[in-house]
C-alpha cells in the first residue's frame, strides 16, 4: 500500500522540474526539521508543497539527493493485483 508520504512525493515530483524533485529520505529529513508543520501523518500536497520547496531550495545542491527516477519507481512499484 502506498503511504501518504509516497503519494506526496509522487505528486510533488510529477509537478516539479528535475532540479526540484526529491526522494523519500529528503522528505523524512524535511519532516524532522519542520515538525511544527505536521499535526499528524498528513502529507497534504496543498499544505506542505510550498514550504517543502522553500526548504528544499535552501539546501545546498549536494544535499538535495536528486532521485534516480528509475530506482525510485522500481522500489515503489507494486502490482494492483496478484495473479494466482
Amino acid at each position: 500500500m502506498i503511504t501518504k508520504k509516497q503519494q506526496f512525493l509522487s505528486e510533488h515530483n510529477r509537478l516539479s522540474p528535475r532540479d526540484l524533485q526529491s526522494t523519500l529520505s529528503v522528505l523524512s529529513r524535511f519532516r524532522a526539521e519542520k515538525a511544527s508543520l505536521f499535526k499528524n501523518d498528513d502529507w497534504s500536497i496543498d499544505k506542505l508543497r510550498r514550504p517543502f520547496i522553500l526548504w528544499l531550495t535552501s539546501l545546498p545542491l549536494e544535499e538535495r539527493e536528486l532521485p534516480n527516477i528509475k530506482q525510485e519507481l522500481k522500489q515503489n512499484w507494486r502490482p494492483y493485483f496478484r495473479a494466482k
